[in-house]
């Protein structure tokens, strides 16, 4: 039998060791991206709000979470597929030609206008892979305006696609709007 304080001290060995393995498994953790606000909707005036491909108008009173950040970039970034015609006059983003393969990265992947026009592969849970040029940041910052066409603030973790970009992919045009995908800049 030991005496109480070998017990003691092997107690708070133990417990030393277990707050470093601690310590090494927090660092070890990726960074997440905490919500930077809040943002009340504002109902928006009549015949303002795009809703081309199921877009959501923000809704007068409810409150939509801001993000200046977005999750870590990997080799194989987690995000939502959202369709985006890219045309003048549609649902947002800059006009775009018919057929090409653009997407609107979440702002804090977009970061500041650095991923513009560089190159992403984007693979669909069917193992399809596409390459689309990023054109546009989808705005998790600030909505419910006129700027952003009354919509609520994107989420942090979404790329924009073209309808060009879905096609790619092999997704029926019936089943265009959310989808999970990995992407990374090429």
């Amino acid at each position: 039998m030991r005496s109480r304080p070998a017990a003691i001290s092997v107690l708070l060995f133990t417990l030393v060791i277990a707050s470093c393995l601690l310590d090494l498994e927090v660092e070890a953790k990726p960074q997440t991206c905490l919500p930077s606000g809040k943002l009340r909707g504002r109902k928006p005036p009549p015949k303002k709000c795009n809703q081309i491909h199921n877009s959501d108008c923000c809704v007068e009173g409810k409150m939509y979470t801001t993000y200046e950040c977005s999750p870590p970039i990997t080799g194989q970034t987690k995000a939502v597929l959202t369709l985006n015609s890219f045309e003048k006059g549609q649902d947002g983003g800059g006009a775009s030609e018919d057929g090409e393969r653009v997407v609107a990265l979440s702002s804090g992947w977009f970061d500041n206008r650095r991923s513009c026009l560089q190159r992403i592969k984007i693979t669909a849970g069917n193992g399809r892979s596409v390459v689309a040029k990023v054109v546009d940041e989808c705005d998790s910052t600030e909505g419910c305006d006129e700027e952003h066409d009354y919509q609520p603030p994107c989420p942090n973790n979404v790329v924009d696609a073209s309808p060009a970009v879905w096609d790619a992919l092999g997704v029926p045009s019936g089943e265009q709007g959310d989808l999970k995908v990995t992407w990374s800049f090429l």
